[in-house]
């Protein structure tokens, strides 16, 4: 890589014209990006050194050439006339810059340190094994023992097991706060947060009060919904109702979503005699349905979208994903798939980044710009689609739900706001972002990082830990986009204000269907929406799209609408009952 400088400079001096060198620039990017994203895919599915040695190698291959000084200089040299260029042209040469900023080349240094700290802290992540009562244990068994265990004392214990990678993983993100901010204040920026929220073409306190906007209008309904959850688990568990609702009394282990709390609800029962492959097949089966194209034969074959097989010893990374590994055809997903309705919604969600990679690779989308028109409007459309999977039209339609069995509208009204909406807004707008903030923009040292954590939870999400934590911990580190996808969460809670919006336009407006209770299976009129929109990758300014596409400004009208009438019947629910916390 050391001869990259001289043949930069060679290409960029006979780039008279700004395609000459976005084309150039455009090549190269592909190539790396897809060793880069094949290395990642390896140790991702199969943990191991050699593996990580190979993903921090091909990471740092690609970016010395992102954050090339001589790319840098020429993208700035192209920009300055920026009237005289075309949007698509400036937009590349900006998504460029911002890219470099991710570690350039005038700190060549700091640039391999932190790909190779991130590549040691993804490896720990992925490899590490939590241990449950002194025995291996999967993060699917401990979500299993806290959706289904009435057991104060094994849920408490099921839950500190899901903590345990925090505290390995605290030193890993001391060292990645410090490289990170390095790198994003070498091109002028006030922290690594402040990077990430300039791809919104925001700033931080744009973001912030965004953010907080979110959380602000979605406030009211969350007290009240809090007010009833915690009365409602205090019966479930025979306790004296709390103030603050203890973080093991909840489902999830981060408490971002608020999973069986209307029993009547539970669909798992539904999913027994299914496949994990049935699942998979059935989300690529709704998205057919809308018109868009089969999926190509190598997603099936490349993919990685079950557990790995009992007693076998690879290990691979948890979470859900979808990868676009050469920015073209080559497409898959990482899933442990189970048949249950978690991993039904999660699949629908999958494939939905999915369509979208394959909807903006097209050539009239350069590959730097094929990605979505933010990054909460890649997310939702994965959220939309997830909501359209659990439309009672839609599961009747599918043969999940029989034509015998009725379904409790308000009470799936209620199990969507805790499972997806309202406490999630909450997480990902209130603790994660406002953590995230005080990490980069803040520098929070190390010896506050549990403590400032559990403040958030307590004050946004009204959770608290169920005994005091370790102020040498770090619970924060057991989420994984605190590692590996990081300051950057708040893209989730945008997300989820889209998606209502989206979903609000295509039901009143392309449907003349009840928001409630729609059907877009088989609709070609709403794939053609969505084509649309997916179609643009990342060539226009996202606000000024959603404001054409659906008629209004980004906003939590649509969201509130949505969750009107449950607001109503809490209101009767509550009355007397002190509202709060």
């Amino acid at each position: 890589m050391k001869t990259l400088p001289l043949l930069l400079l060679a290409i960029s001096a006979r780039a008279a014209e700004p395609q000459d060198f976005l084309g150039w620039y455009n090549s190269v990017y592909v190539g790396l990006s897809r060793v880069a994203n094949e290395a990642a895919w390896r140790a991702s599915t199969d943990v191991s050194d050699a593996h990580e040695g190979e993903r921090t190698a091909a990471n740092t291959a690609l970016q010395t050439f992102l954050g090339d000084r001589v790319v840098i200089e020429t993208a700035k040299q192209l920009l300055a006339p920026r009237a005289g260029l075309s949007p698509v042209v400036a937009r590349q040469l900006d998504k460029l810059i911002l890219a470099a900023g991710e570690g350039p080349g005038t700190i060549p240094e700091i640039t391999a340190a932190r790909v190779a700290a991130e590549s040691r802290q993804a490896s720990l992540q992925d490899g590490f094994v939590l241990r449950l009562e002194g025995k291996p244990v999967s993060a699917n068994e401990i979500d299993r023992v806290l959706a289904q265990s009435l057991d104060l004392g094994e849920r408490q214990r099921a839950w500190e097991a899901s903590k345990q990678i925090g505290k390995p993983l605290g030193p890993g993100l001391v060292e990645l706060q410090r490289l990170r901010n390095q790198v994003a204040r070498a091109v002028g920026q006030s922290s690594y947060f402040a990077l990430e929220v300039a791809d919104y073409d925001m700033t931080v306190p744009d973001m912030m009060a965004l953010l907080d906007r979110l959380v602000d209008d979605t406030r009211p309904l969350f007290r009240k919904l809090h007010a009833w959850v915690r009365r409602e688990l205090a019966k479930r568990y025979h306790q004296p109702v709390p103030t603050k609702i203890p973080a093991h009394w909840i489902a999830n282990r981060w408490a971002q979503e608020w999973d069986g709390l209307a029993p009547s609800v539970n669909l798992d029962p539904l999913f027994k005699d299914k496949k994990p492959e049935w699942i998979v097949e059935t989300a690529e089966r709704f998205w057919t349905s809308l018109g868009f194209a089969s999926l190509p034969k190598s997603f099936w074959v490349r993919s990685d979208l079950y557990p790995v097989a009992a007693g076998g010893s690879r290990k691979k990374n948890s979470h859900a994903s979808a990868w676009h590994v050469d920015l073209n055809e080559d497409v898959r997903s990482l899933m442990s798939v189970e048949p249950n309705e978690k991993w039904f919604r999660t699949s629908h969600h999958e494939l939905g980044h999915i369509y979208y990679y394959r909807s903006y690779t097209q050539p009239e989308v350069p590959p730097i710009l094929r990605q979505g028109l933010s990054r909460a409007m890649h997310e939702a459309i994965g959220d939309l689609a997830a909501i359209a999977s659990t439309q009672e039209p839609y599961l009747r339609a599918i043969g999940v739900v029989p034509k015998s069995m009725k379904l409790d509208a308000r009470q799936r009204l209620l199990d969507e706001a805790l499972t997806s909406a309202i406490p999630f807004v909450a997480w990902s707008a209130g603790t994660m972002a406002h953590f995230e903030y005080d990490l980069y923009e803040k520098d929070l040292p190390a010896s506050e990082f549990n403590a400032r954590w559990w403040k958030y939870v307590g004050d946004y999400q009204g959770v608290a830990s169920p005994t005091p934590r370790d102020p040498a911990g770090c619970d924060a580190c057991s989420k994984t986009h605190i590692n590996d996808n990081p300051a950057q969460y708040y893209n989730y809670a945008i997300a989820t204000v889209i998606k209502y919006q989206l979903h609000d336009h295509i039901c009143r407006r392309i449907l003349q269907q009840d928001p409630h209770s729609c059907n877009y299976f088989g609709r070609k009129e709403v794939g053609a929406f969505l084509g649309k929109l997916m179609a643009l990758g990342a060539t226009r300014p996202w606000r000024e799209v959603i404001r054409e596409a659906t008629g209004e400004e980004l906003s939590s009208r649509a969201l509130a609408s949505y969750f009107q009438s449950l607001e109503k019947w809490l209101d009767k629910e509550l009355r007397g009952q002190p509202i709060g916390w």
